[in-house]
């Protein structure tokens, strides 16, 4: 069977108005500081909103691809998730939680009036698009029939959670290097490399094998994404990926950690083996 290829760019729409989640945000005196306007189509609330005197920008994948090289203090997304499928999602997620600064905020906005859910051929283009109703696990600011707003903090920055789980209740200080609506990853506080970095569940769970098959998914695409931004930081030879499932097997904090190691050629005197090596003198074979 054919794949469908989706145009989540056929979507984007040319006004003459500013849409109504910026104006509204704008009313609420939300938009602060240095502004991007994240999947923002042909940019007509990013020119609006600058001639309004608002320092923002905009990026869109199609109409305005230069990725912004720098964070921001508000990030906007309206009416992006509801045209991507759920891999393309957690991309967006991710995208925004790196370009936003440690104690920034983000509005996504997303359709409530959706009558179909799926593939339908665009009214203009006349070729596939895809659309979907979205629910986040956000703080809800605003909605209606037509649409939801949600706001987004980093995972360190929200209010800390009734455990003494220090992964629950990660340093306001801590660095993130990304996030989806159910996965975030840091770097560890005790590296055993440079870019050592953790990535974790953010419902308190011990056990890998007791998380559901969408938690474990994600924390694998956090995984992949992890890789390619350390590799782009710091430039390692090769990587170790594990997790320690239980007391026996090392695992120290009860709360589900995948290990993304950087490895550096030269930083042990034989790497041949690798994970083997959990097990003195069972590594070489």
């Amino acid at each position: 069977m054919k794949k469908i290829v989706n145009n989540p760019h056929l979507t984007a729409i040319e006004r003459t108005a500013m849409s109504f989640p910026t104006r509204w945000l704008k009313e609420q005196n939300w938009l602060k500081g240095e502004i991007l306007d994240f999947g923002c189509g042909f940019g007509i609330d990013t020119e609006q909103l600058k001639e309004q005197g608002f320092d923002i920008v905009g990026y869109d994948n199609y109409y305005l691809p230069e990725y912004p090289e720098k964070r921001f203090d508000t990030i906007i997304c309206n009416y992006v998730l509801n045209v991507l499928e759920p891999n393309e999602q957690a991309e967006v997620l991710m995208s925004v939680s790196e370009l936003l600064k440690p104690t920034g905020k983000a509005y996504f906005a997303v359709r409530r009036d959706l009558k179909s859910e799926g593939f339908r051929t665009h009214y203009v283009h006349k070729l596939p698009t895809f659309q979907s109703n979205v629910i986040l696990p956000y703080k809800s600011v605003f909605t209606n029939e037509n649409c939801e707003i949600y706001e987004y903090k980093h995972y360190n920055q929200t209010a800390k959670a009734p455990t003494d789980c220090v992964f629950c209740n990660l340093d306001s200080e801590k660095e993130l290097i990304s996030e989806t609506a159910t996965a975030v990853a840091f770097l560890d506080s005790f590296p055993v490399n440079p870019g050592h970095t953790l990535i974790i569940p953010k419902r308190h769970v011990a056990d890998y094998f007791e998380l559901s098959i969408h938690e474990q998914r994600a924390l694998w695409l956090v995984v992949n994404r992890c890789k390619t931004l350390i590799q782009k930081r710091f430039n390692p030879d090769g990587f170790n990926v594990g997790i320690n499932v239980g007391e026996a097997a090392g695992q120290s904090i009860f709360h589900v950690h995948i290990h993304l190691i950087p490895r550096y050629k030269g930083d042990v005197e034989n790497p041949r083996g690798g994970v083997r090596g959990v097990i003195a003198g069972r590594k070489e074979y």
